[in-house]
């Protein structure tokens, strides 16, 4: 785990007013990694690397409230004079995948079978007593905002020079430092960005497990279909239900596979 930008960066988290802490526009000043034409990377302190991870959840980029709740996280850390690892370790825990989100994704998650190649009786346990078996990350690591809003995938990150810079050589390291973990990408935007590091021999493409629909709740009926909740005659026409089987059986077969 690479700490220099958290040592650039931990002095000027601790003189962070309350304002800013609150997400003043000061605070992306301060804390402005690169930007052009609109497009603005900021650092946030996200660079802690679980090691033992065999599993590792890919999100598109951390938005304003992730960036905020750990810039918070990691300030009162340093206000208690945690160690780097230690304030870094806290600030990347705080609110992963929180929410309703996390029971449709580890429900999707148990839908494959990891459960079953991890040796737990529910990927619920990644967010409790088997938290040593996950990594949760973002496949641009440092917040990503386009004229000031969360970035959704467009500029496509990598056609982008910035954004590419950025999944290149931060998310890299994630992908060095975690050699035999697989990577769950949340979304096609974030598998496709997978993809093209596969392609640029920095991830081998049999580690990357893509085709689940992403666990927003926006996506219900999708779930509820992958899942077995919803026949297909109940689906609306916005949802594919042949492409859903078709992932859900992929996936299944490539999970055992890992065994």
């Amino acid at each position: 785990m690479d700490q220099k930008l958290f040592r650039r960066f931990a002095p000027i988290i601790r003189s962070l007013s309350a304002e800013e802490l609150a997400g003043a526009a000061s605070l992306y000043e301060k804390l402005t990694l690169a930007e052009d034409r609109g497009v603005r990377v900021c650092y946030a302190p996200f660079e802690y690397i679980n090691a033992s991870a065999r599993v590792v959840i890919v999100g598109i980029t951390p938005g304003h409230t992730q960036m905020l709740n750990a810039l918070r996280e990691a300030r009162r850390q340093l206000d208690q004079n945690a160690s780097d690892e230690m304030a870094l370790r806290a600030a990347k825990s705080t609110g992963a995948f929180s929410g309703a989100m996390r029971p449709n994704l580890t429900g999707l998650l148990d839908s494959i079978g990891i459960q079953h190649w991890l040796g737990i009786q529910s990927c619920e346990e990644l967010f409790g007593g088997a938290a040593h078996l996950v990594q949760t990350t973002s496949v641009l690591r440092n917040p990503v905002f386009v004229d000031g809003e969360n970035y959704n995938g467009t500029p496509n990150m990598t056609r982008n020079t910035l954004l590419r810079t950025q999944l290149t050589t931060y998310f890299a390291e994630d992908v060095a430092a975690l050699p035999n973990a697989v990577f769950v990408p949340l979304g096609d935007k974030v598998g496709e960005a997978l993809h093209f590091l596969a392609n640029q021999g920095l991830l081998a493409r049999e580690r990357i497990l893509d085709g689940l629909p992403h666990p927003s709740g926006a996506n219900a009926e999708r779930i509820a279909y992958f899942l077995g909740r919803k026949a297909r005659h109940e689906l609306s026409a916005k949802t594919n239900p042949g492409k859903l089987d078709e992932a859900r059986m992929s996936l299944q077969q490539r999970v055992l596979a890992l065994a």
